[in-house]
């Protein structure tokens, strides 16, 4: 016996721009940390650029601020978390 499917309703599956968005929101809130590793020199990581097509690019802070200039106009979001090289003065 066969019995017709409802059609699905749209509002209920994220779309991929929905997904995508929901992404790089987690990417964002998370702190950078000794395992996360620059794409070019393998150092460790300070810079994340969430790009706009949904990828993501990890930087030391010398590759981070000599591209910076370059991601801004592919970039969603910029973390920048060099301020934690500066010893504190306590």
């Amino acid at each position: 016996m066969w019995f017709p499917v409802p059609p699905v309703d749209k509002k209920c599956r994220p779309s991929e721009t929905e997904r995508v968005m929901s992404e790089q929101l987690l990417l964002e809130s998370v702190p950078l940390n000794a395992l996360d590793r620059c794409d070019r020199c393998g150092a460790q990581a300070y810079v994340r650029a969430v790009l706009l097509n949904g990828g993501e690019l990890m930087f030391c802070a010398h590759h981070g601020k000599e591209y910076a200039e370059k991601l801004k106009p592919i970039a969603a979001k910029i973390q920048d978390e060099t301020e934690k090289l500066i010893e504190s003065k306590n």
